[in-house]
């Protein structure tokens, strides 16, 4: 389970009550595997009581109150490392917007023109997004990152950024791959609306 393996690393770097786990969540490791914050809490749950995790209660403001700080134990330890060493699962595709690609002779042009449109915005955000990531790595300007390198020799710090990045650079070309073909299919769009004939490719 890809969510668990996901929150698991995110402890391996140190405790984290369960709000501050989701809001690393999200601005880290939520760009290679994202999931709401509805699922991260039960999964929590879930983990400790399979001993993957541990909390335990710590102060919280000034009345005497409390919240829950988690930290990975050594059954969680070996989890990732088992996690590692299988094979990844690749599921079929699923991609609505290649589903309405392909049947756009039901669809106004305008519509078909907006369709692909929206696919270049939101993937110019990922493309921007991913560069933010990946500059943090490099100018060690992360103090999730700054916490996940103390714990290990400086010896490895730049080997385990480079993984960083590298995980970061697949989203990156695989955004670029999917700008570079909603712009083919624009470029396509008005080609038909002047009524050229379009080569087989």
């Amino acid at each position: 389970m890809s969510l668990r393996s996901a929150l698991l690393t995110l402890l391996s770097a140190g405790p984290h009550t369960g709000y501050d786990l989701a809001k690393n969540f999200h601005s880290s490791v939520g760009f290679l595997w994202h999931a709401p914050d509805s699922q991260i809490y039960p999964e929590l749950k879930k983990m400790q009581a399979e001993e993957l995790i541990e909390g335990y209660p710590v102060p919280w403001g000034t009345k005497g109150a409390t919240k829950t700080e988690y930290a990975i134990t050594k059954v969680g330890l070996e989890y990732l490392n088992t996690w590692q060493g299988q094979p990844v699962t690749y599921r079929p595709e699923r991609s609505e917007v290649r589903l309405r690609a392909a049947y756009f002779e039901f669809a106004d042009d305008d519509d078909a023109r907006h369709c692909l449109e929206n696919h270049l915005r939101h993937y110019e955000q990922v493309v921007k997004d991913i560069h933010g990531q990946i500059d943090e790595l490099r100018e060690q300007s992360s103090d999730f990152h700054k916490q996940r390198l103390a714990r290990y020799p400086e010896a490895d710090h730049a080997k385990i950024t480079r993984f960083k990045i590298f995980a970061y650079e697949g989203i990156l070309k695989q955004a670029e791959a999917e700008i570079e073909w909603a712009q083919d299919g624009l470029a396509m769009l008005e080609q038909l609306k002047q009524g050229a004939s379009l080569p087989d490719r």
